[in-house]
């Protein structure tokens, strides 16, 4: 174990920078616990600003990761509201905005992200929103029962998750909706072609209007006020406010700026670590939304893939794992990417990696047309990634498919009286 004297330093305020605090004091450092975050509110979850916070059904006090008092009773010093701007990995110091230098002996980036902005005229417009903080979900959720009211319209650009989390909810309000989206499909990077009609036809029975092969262009509005969206066919669609959720981007400029080793955009972007979340620097770390990991899965096709996920699950255990690897008992991250949505009476959940491109079948097990299914993503017959709708506890066998990586029947797949769990290979 570390010296008692060191100070291990967490940038970034989120799900896994308080998980990484809460590691550290678990696996019994005594050092000094120092996390900084730019946002005023104490460390939160952000699934339910998309879900269940957004939808009204859950409390504020519910996003939180810790009750307040933790931090003061586990002796985590809180930099609340303050940005660093500098980073010196010769000095080993950080510098915040008010100019306050914190020296540390380990550093862990825990920046995430942040989303990406509409370049076209019309975003300053007061009706226009992103949703990434509590502070947006808080404005958005006004916005969305106010629509809901007065039979307002809403324009979201994009058909990716939160663009329809945020459409079902929408609607929940009595809000009219229409989704513009590139792509022929929703969810097209993650599901593919294959299965975006049935998110198309699920929101459609909900009421939500979709203008596929579209990108807006322009925001139309008047006295500061939203009127309309024009996309690059030339449609124009009636609209009160407009929501971008056309994907994030990592807030990579600290690393960048201290010289550290970063993946390209066109790879996903993020800090490049390895599989114990190290940096290009052995004593800065990073995890969540930021960090670029290798998978660790020997035997299955995604061993060695270097992925960047912006998903929950990713932040709850990456933070962890980065904690132990500060304190030098970490293990390799081998955790399997796994997200999960709720849209309307819809549950899912995914695991794995398949984007289009990597895959040549998709099978599925059960009945999609009652939206009761498994779907398994295979390329030469070895499963990449499984995607439950409305089935439930089948999680782990989906991921023992994945490490085994071994070739599976596919009629056997298909065949919801074969138990998942006898397909596995060792």
């Amino acid at each position: 174990m570390v010296d008692a004297d060191q100070t291990f330093v967490i940038v970034g305020g989120g799900l896994a920078g308080a998980k990484a605090a809460e590691t550290l004091r678990s696996e019994g450092f005594t050092g000094r616990v120092i996390l900084i975050g730019d946002e005023r509110d104490h460390p939160y979850e952000r699934p339910p600003l998309s879900k269940g916070f957004l939808t009204g059904k859950a409390a504020r006090e519910s996003v939180f990761v810790q009750e307040t008092g933790w931090y003061a009773a586990n002796d985590v010093e809180l930099h609340l509201g303050q940005s660093v701007e500098r980073l010196d990995r010769e000095a080993r110091t950080v510098r915040l905005g008010d100019s306050t230098l914190i020296r540390y002996d380990k550093l862990l980036l825990a920046t995430g992200s942040e989303p990406r902005r509409l370049d076209i005229p019309g975003t300053g417009l007061a009706g226009v929103h992103h949703l990434r903080r509590l502070a947006h979900a808080e404005r958005l959720r006004g916005v969305l029962a106010s629509l809901g009211r007065d039979n307002g319209h809403l324009v979201i650009a994009g058909a990716g998750w939160i663009g329809l989390e945020i459409a079902a909810a929408a609607r929940g309000y009595g809000a009219e909706v229409t989704v513009v989206e590139p792509e022929a499909t929703p969810l097209h990077a993650v599901l593919g072609p294959e299965l975006g009609q049935l998110f198309t036809d699920l929101h459609a029975e909900h009421g939500v209007r979709f203008h596929f092969g579209a990108r807006l262009t322009e925001i139309v509005g008047q006295d500061g006020m939203v009127l309309a969206a024009r996309t690059d066919d030339g449609e124009e669609h009636p609209a009160h406010d407009v929501l971008a959720a056309i994907g994030a981007a990592p807030r990579t400029a600290l690393a960048e700026s201290a010289g550290l080793g970063l993946v390209d955009r066109a790879h996903g972007g993020g800090i490049a670590v390895d599989s114990r979340m190290r940096t290009s620097d052995p004593d800065v770390f990073a995890a969540g939304d930021v960090a670029a990991v290798p998978l660790h899965l020997p035997g299955s096709p995604l061993h060695g893939q270097r992925l960047r996920v912006e998903h929950w699950a990713n932040a709850l255990n990456g933070g962890p794992a980065a904690a132990r690897s500060m304190l030098g008992v970490g293990a390799p991250y081998d955790r399997i990417p796994y997200f999960f949505s709720d849209q309307y009476d819809l549950g899912l959940e995914y695991t794995g990696w398949a984007p289009p491109g990597s895959y040549d079948q998709v099978v599925v097990r059960g009945d999609a047309g009652k939206r009761q299914f498994v779907a398994f993503w295979l390329a030469d017959g070895r499963v990449l990634a499984g995607m439950n709708v409305n089935v439930w506890d089948v999680t782990d066998h989906v991921k023992q498919l994945i490490r085994s990586g071994g070739p599976v029947d596919q009629h056997a797949l298909a065949d919801p009286s074969v138990p998942l769990e006898s397909l596995v290979t060792t």
